[in-house]
């Protein structure tokens, strides 16, 4: 007859053993998945919310930019009305829809950019130069934030398609699926082409 502490000691070694097998790494890679999406939809809010203030302040200085401006209004307006639910993760759809609108907007501003070259007054305008600054850090966040998050989504995929890991999605883990990732259009993929006049 096995005594109660040796089996109390081989339920310890055996809990120790799964604890250190990987058991525990598919939920901990969803978790931080999760903590980076929260990152880069919180860079894109913040985004979003700067977009007012830089609209009236070109408006007020380039009113007959209307339809940069109105583009840009309605970039944001897309952005702002989507529904972001945990599910866009693992829905190829609903992410493809998020990375479309949010890059439409992206156009969008940069085309704002270059209508403001036009007018130096405005380049010289402390607000807009205050916004044009908030903006640039926010989207040097936003490359952070998408960054973190591929990299968050690379280890947790992996962790999906390889042993143990493979084993423990199967038998502990099936109802979580693999997370979908940012990606490049083909034409951002182009190198841009670089023209000399030769005068």
């Amino acid at each position: 007859m096995i005594s109660k502490s040796f089996r109390t000691l081989c339920v310890l070694t055996a809990l120790v053993m799964l604890s250190g097998c990987g058991i525990n790494n598919i939920p901990t890679y969803d978790e931080a998945v999760n903590g980076r999406w929260s990152e880069v939809q919180n860079q894109y809010k913040r985004r979003a919310d700067l977009i007012p203030n830089l609209v009236n302040t070109v408006e007020g200085f380039a009113s007959q930019e209307r339809d940069v401006l109105t583009e840009v209004t309605e970039a944001r307006t897309r952005v702002s009305q989507m529904n972001i639910s945990p599910e866009i993760l693992t829905n190829p759809e609903a992410f493809q829809q998020f990375q479309a609108n949010q890059g439409a907007l992206s156009s969008a501003l940069q085309r704002l950019m270059v209508v403001v070259e036009a007018y130096p007054d405005l380049k010289s305008n402390e607000n807009f130069l205050a916004l044009q600054q908030q903006l640039e850090g926010t989207e040097n966040r936003i490359s952070v934030a998408r960054r973190d998050y591929i990299q968050a989504v690379q280890t947790y995929n992996t962790e999906l398609r390889t042993i143990p890991g493979r084993w423990w999605h199967r038998f502990m883990y099936s109802d979580m699926q693999p997370k979908e990732n940012f990606t490049i259009s083909e034409a951002d993929a182009v190198n841009p082409t670089v023209e000399f006049n030769s005068n």
